[in-house]
């Protein structure tokens, strides 16, 4: 026993220790080869069907047997607990234009019963919060607004069956130390950085009805438990149109619903957004793209992936790539259109000018500084502009102008892209039309591929298969599921638009997977 033990603590030095002067190898045995079938004989004998039905070389069997072997194979990589998911009214996004300050929307239901709410889709923040027990929010009355046939929904936690106070113990309160006691619930308060926006409440836990679908089954529906800000007070452009019935945060913080619904193991941790060119879309939680896609890592901003950060190499306008025109920028789909440093805005409106051939005009609207007038008889040209990222990935742009008709038959466009107050840009939801964004949290990068954004039904893409139906709850992650989260979570008082300075971030560390053989295997058994 001793020598055994002599021996395997030798044999785990050389491998470890001396590893590096080492080679290790082993001979791979085909299923149906002799070798392989005079292995089975001498562990099973003649008994069985393990050599009666032994395959012969090439022959029709053979060929099946390992057509099936690939299928199964597909099958157990493919998985039953990873579906795509979406809301349970439908993955469609919406659009209203100026009135909703052009975000883009999409209903989904909450509790139990469930009520319906029109959430702004917002990449740059993390929780999902709704009006709820209000002391100061937006309309809600269908006849305020030209684009609703329904009213909207106000949240009362006291309504739901499902609905509890997160507490302040729990360890997805971040504001803790706003609490009297631990069980307290969890008070919130996000500020944005435009026109002094901002949400206020506190935090339940409620259940978020939700579809799966596979290209080879029926939908099935479930309910997955997430965090929401019972938004009792909300001030700024949530009282002017922005959001008046709610917002749903994607960021990477860990109380998005992403990030719930990864670390309750209903999808992979990834989504898509696609918003059309018609001004529709579509949602998926658990979209990872297609295979073909385009793609750039994700920047850490002081080491911590908290926002949708990535660098943009060059900005292209027609076949011009700007020298020196390189930038960080946040991926951000609840900012309507793209802000540029204040630099590379310079150059780029005055590349962009030179190439149109149409008679710049002044613009009665203040914040877009590059509009033109032309006629219908005229010629005209509208220089295209894309994005060039790292390894010659490019982002082709297919929503930079706005157009409009004015007087006498002339037509006005203007140029759709802002001038920044920051070192780093904006990538906003005019520049995502006419793809399908991916934001591959577990990989650590955007993805993107030009799309008409149709439904699930129709996508190309494998679909993986949706667990079993019902509508059993799914809890919240635990404490310590939460804690192996890689991801950090952003403070709720300081969830707007990221104050960070990206100029400064690190290069991307994406933690590199080192395998060591341990000791060596002998094959015994055959699949």
């Amino acid at each position: 026993m001793e020598k055994r033990a002599v021996f395997l603590v030798l044999s785990v030095w050389l491998l470890l220790g001396g590893s590096a002067a080492l080679t290790f190898s082993s001979r791979l045995i085909h299923r149906f080869s002799d070798e392989a079938k005079a292995l089975w004989t001498a562990r099973n004998g003649n008994a069985g069907n393990g050599v009666v039905s032994w395959p012969k070389r090439n022959s029709l069997e053979y060929l099946e047997l390992l057509i099936g072997n690939d299928l199964k194979r597909q099958r157990m990589k493919l998985g039953s607990q990873y579906p795509l998911l979406f809301p349970s009214q439908g993955s469609e996004t919406l659009f209203f234009g100026n009135e909703f300050d052009w975000l883009h929307y999409t209903w989904i239901d909450i509790g139990t019963p469930n009520v319906s709410f029109l959430v702004a889709l917002d990449a740059g923040s993390d929780l999902l919060w709704v009006p709820c027990d209000c002391i100061q929010c937006a309309p809600l009355s269908a006849s305020y607004y030209n684009s609703l046939d329904k009213d909207l929904s106000e949240y009362s936690p006291s309504l739901s069956s499902s609905s509890k106070n997160l507490s302040c113990s729990h360890l997805l309160c971040e504001s803790s130390s706003y609490c009297k006691g631990p069980n307290d619930p969890c008070p919130y308060i996000i500020e944005y950085d435009s026109d002094n926006t901002s949400t206020s409440g506190y935090l339940v836990e409620d259940k978020l009805h939700l579809k799966s679908f596979s290209g080879h089954s029926e939908e099935s529906s479930l309910q997955a438990s997430v965090v929401i800000g019972c938004g009792r007070k909300q001030s700024g452009g949530y009282l002017d149109g922005a959001a008046p019935d709610g917002l749903m945060g994607l960021g990477p913080g860990n109380i998005s619903v992403p990030s719930l619904l990864a670390k309750a193991g209903l999808i992979q941790n990834s989504f898509s957004i696609c918003l059309d060119e018609n001004g529709s879309g579509r949602i998926y939680f658990g979209d990872k793209g297609l295979a073909t896609q385009q793609s750039t890592p994700f920047l850490p901003i002081g080491g911590k992936y908290e926002k949708y950060f990535v660098r943009v190499e060059h900005l292209c306008v027609g076949s011009s790539c700007l020298e020196k025109s390189g930038f960080s920028a946040l991926v951000d789909s609840g900012t309507s259109f793209t802000y540029l440093p204040p630099e590379i805005y310079d150059k780029v409106v005055l590349e962009f000018d030179k190439q149109v051939n149409a008679r710049r005009i002044s613009n009665q609207e203040d914040f877009w500084k590059y509009c033109y007038n032309v006629s219908s008889q005229e010629p005209f040209k509208i220089p295209s502009m894309r994005l060039k990222f790292a390894i010659n990935q490019s982002f082709e742009i297919h929503n930079h102008i706005y157009s409009y008709t004015g007087i006498e038959g002339f037509t006005v466009f203007c140029l759709t892209v802002l001038r920044g107050k920051d070192d780093f840009g904006i990538i906003g939801q005019n520049f995502m039309t006419g793809h399908e964004i991916v934001f591959d949290r577990e990989n650590l990068k955007l993805g993107w591929s030009h799309s008409s954004c149709q439904d699930v039904n129709d996508k190309s893409s494998v679909h993986l298969a949706p667990p079993p139906s019902g509508e059993s709850p799914i809890p919240l992650p635990t404490n310590e599921q939460q804690n192996t989260n890689n991801t950090q979570a952003v403070t709720p008082a300081v969830a707007g638009r990221a104050s960070t300075n990206p100029s400064a971030a690190s290069s991307l560390q994406i933690p590199t997977l080192l395998c060591l053989m341990a000791s060596l295997l002998i094959l015994r058994c055959l699949l």
